[in-house]
């Protein structure tokens, strides 16, 4: 395998490609012609091939030249970014954060989670990813962050989790609705109801569907909502019974107010938690996101935030 193309030879080769000088080329490099003009004639054995062509005073490039011109663009680009990458951490010190959630959780929750991260450690590089795929672990697998939200899944020896909340789902009904004056929906009932679900992609529905699959119910689903708000405004035009977590229904301002109905004795809870690679070491500054994450939740359900029993109860 031949050993990779030299950066600075292929510097030198598009600002000879842009200029068509060799002496232009030479005062932007702060080389001298000869220097340049070694530079191009080692990539040109390097590659093979002639990649200039002298046009009187000029060069033009060669057909092999011109092939070779977008990927040396490419490789350049791809290496200053990688450059900027390792600036950006030395400019804000020697942490990062990458965080990545579902969408309607990453919506709501990190925004307010990452200012106060960032108040905290004003020296860490943030990213975030808030993707609509059904598995948010694959986010962790593609090494594209480090800490996902998502809920409590089968265990797996490869990755470590942290409790972060645990919410019952509920339909919300129209306080008419035949239900809404019993303690639980009957089960026997539910599958013909019309119904207004979580987005169909999404990690939640996933965990809804394997539910009521297992009492052999085939949801009769009317719609779907991005978020349990608007999944609550399609319930209160009668569109159908919003299939939400119940504090949605409990903080929800809107008139008229929906009843929540839960859904029989087994109930349908989500976990949540946060999962990172089991064996590294948390930073200071996701160490922080944990437990402002725990504390900003509390706040939007208007629960306590869970306390140590619990969270070894998850």
């Amino acid at each position: 395998m031949k050993p990779p193309i030299d950066s600075r030879q292929l510097h030198a080769f598009l600002i000879l490609a842009r200029t068509g000088s060799f002496t232009q080329t030479a005062r932007e490099l702060f080389l001298t012609q000869s220097a340049v003009s070694h530079s191009i004639k080692s990539l040109e054995t390097d590659m093979g091939c002639r990649l200039f062509d002298r046009v009187g005073k000029t060069v033009m490039l060669t057909q092999a030249g011109e092939q070779l011109l977008p990927h040396a663009e490419r490789i350049l680009r791809e290496m200053e970014t990688a450059r900027g990458g390792m600036n950006g951490l030395r400019q804000w010190g020697s942490n990062r954060l990458r965080v990545g959630a579902p969408a309607p959780l990453g919506d709501a929750l990190l925004p307010a989670v990452l200012a106060e991260v960032r108040r905290r450690e004003p020296r860490t590089l943030l990213r975030t990813e808030v993707t609509d795929e059904s598995n948010p672990i694959d986010l962790l697998e593609e090494r594209r962050v480090d800490l996902v939200l998502g809920p409590a899944g089968k265990p797996d020896e490869r990755f470590a989790t942290e409790p972060l909340f645990s919410e019952e789902f509920v339909l919300a009904v129209l306080p008419d609705h035949p239900w809404a004056r019993l303690s639980a929906a009957p089960l026997d009932a539910i599958g013909p109801q019309p119904v207004i679900v979580p987005g169909l992609q999404t990690v939640t529905w996933r965990y809804i569907d394997d539910f009521f699959r297992a009492d052999q119910i085939s949801l009769n689903v009317q719609g779907e909502a991005g978020t349990p708000a608007q999944a609550i405004a399609l319930a209160r035009h009668g569109l159908g019974a919003a299939l939400v977590p119940s504090w949605a229904v409990t903080v929800d301002p809107g008139s008229p107010k929906l009843v929540p109905v839960y859904l029989g004795k087994r109930r349908l809870r989500i976990a949540w938690v946060i999962t990172f690679w089991r064996g590294r070491r948390l930073t200071l500054p996701e160490s922080h996101f944990i437990e402002i994450a725990r504390a900003e939740i509390a706040r939007m359900i208007g629960e306590a935030a869970p306390t140590k029993r619990a969270r070894a109860a998850h």
